[in-house]
């Protein structure tokens, strides 16, 4: 295992030195010039040139890849051209409200789903399986910024239980930390309880048809722990696997939650980026979410041994 898992971490450098080439290469061919952003509307030609060269953007983008690549290599992640910060600094500023919403998104959605799709199969056919799965499709179709705004106008401000928006670090106390987490999770976390429920339902069923399952009914065990004991433990690596590709999809969830909410994480800062044309940050913040998915992933991989011992590395 150890030399399957030496590969896959080298592996990597590859797929992250293509990330960051793309990155580069995308955010200087489109549109839109930095300097002419930072200098604002009553700016001259003569000004914007002069910021242009202080940043460097002057020079051709070879030199300026092999610049920041230089610099990236030295853990050097750079200065935003926006916030003037040193961009590790805003990182470590903005990764507690976005780390936080991660988590309990996949809480939500993981205590949620897998008791729903277990059972959706075992009651295949009937009402309750009819509805998890109408629930799956909504899930599916509605855009998280819907959810989050109708959300918003029903627990917020027509019955005001929670607050409309914002963020409370947990060091400002365990309860405001919850109360302004609770939304923009479930908001988070509805399209992630559709996807795995769907699949969690599709895996059981599949499983419940096998033989050592008719084995444990005639044996007279409890249907309960053949359901979780037997069924979800043998179907397992497929759910598994579709909570890791919920990963990729959560990155794109934050961006959204974060900016409906107002909660400065680190999808607040990449739109601040992105409006800004701040190319280090952008950069940064991408391959940041690059090495969180490509280690994720590894992790469930890895996991796959522990619900399956026929798989070896």
């Amino acid at each position: 295992m150890l030399g399957y898992i030496l590969r896959r971490l080298l592996a990597t450098i590859p797929v992250l030195g293509i990330v960051a080439v793309l990155v580069f290469l995308m955010l200087r061919l489109t549109p839109g010039d930095p300097a002419a952003v930072i200098a604002g509307d009553n700016a001259t030609t003569a000004q914007i040139e002069a910021i242009r060269a202080k940043l460097g953007l002057d020079q051709p983008i070879i030199t300026q890849f092999g610049i920041w690549a230089g610099n990236l290599l030295h853990g050097n992640l750079g200065e935003s051209f926006f916030f003037k910060k040193s961009i590790g600094e805003l990182i470590l500023g903005r990764i507690e409200p976005t780390l936080s919403l991660a988590i309990a998104t996949m809480l939500i959605a993981v205590c949620v789903a897998i008791p729903l799709g277990v059972l959706a199969a075992y009651k295949h056919g009937s009402w309750i399986d009819r509805i998890v799965m109408g629930f799956s499709v909504l899930g599916f179709s509605v855009p998280v910024f819907v959810i989050g705004y109708l959300l918003i106008y029903v627990f917020a401000i027509t019955l005001g239980w929670l607050p409309v928006q914002g963020y409370q670090p947990i060091s400002g106390g365990f309860g405001g930390f919850i109360q302004r987490l609770i939304l923009p999770a479930v908001t988070l976390s509805v399209i992630y309880i559709a996807l795995i429920a769907r699949m969690t339902r599709a895996s059981v069923l599949e499983v419940l048809s096998e033989d050592y399952i008719r084995t444990a009914r005639a044996k007279g065990q409890v249907e309960r722990k053949i359901l979780f004991r037997h069924a979800l433990k043998n179907a397992a690596v497929p759910i598994v696997t579709v909570v890791g590709i919920g990963i990729a999809l959560l990155i794109g969830g934050v961006v959204v939650t974060e900016s409906v909410f107002a909660i400065p994480g680190l999808g607040r800062l990449t739109v601040d980026a992105v409006l800004a044309r701040d190319y280090p940050t952008i950069q940064a913040v991408i391959l940041l979410f690059s090495v969180v998915y490509v280690a994720i992933n590894l992790g469930i991989d890895l996991a796959y041994c522990l619900f399956d011992p026929r798989i070896k590395y």
